[in-house]
This record gives C-alpha cells, structure tokens and sequence, in this order.
C-alpha cells in the first residue's frame, strides 16, 4: 500500500467517523457514538499495523539490534 494512499484512507476513515460520531451524540446516543469512534480506531490501527511492523524493523537494522 502506498504511503500517500493510506494517508488519505486514514483521512477519510477519520472524517466519517466524526461525521456518525456528531449524528449519534445529537440524536442522544451517546454510548453507540463511543462504540463508533473506538471501531473507527480500531480499523485504522489494523491498516497501519504492517506499517508499524516495518518501521520497527528498519529500526533494528540501522541501530543493528
């Protein structure tokens, strides 16, 4: 996945979180906003996780751990 294209779907993910996030607290629903947010999360941290997964390893290589 190219670097620029996770970027903009991390955005979007963000933007229509806070969208639903806005709807679910005006309409007094509250707890199923905070669900959606903390889904929301998750999906982005399991998009990002190879990336995370990389980086520590370039890590490891350039300080030779």
């Amino acid at each position: 996945m190219d670097g620029v294209d996770l970027i903009f779907k991390v955005a979007a993910i963000g933007i229509l979180v806070a969208v639903l996030n806005q709807l679910l607290v005006r309409s007094g629903r509250e707890d199923q906003a905070m669900l959606t947010t903390l889904a929301g999360l998750v999906v982005v941290l399991f998009m990002i996780i190879d990336q995370i997964s990389l980086l520590f390893e370039t890590i490891k290589s350039v300080f030779d751990l």
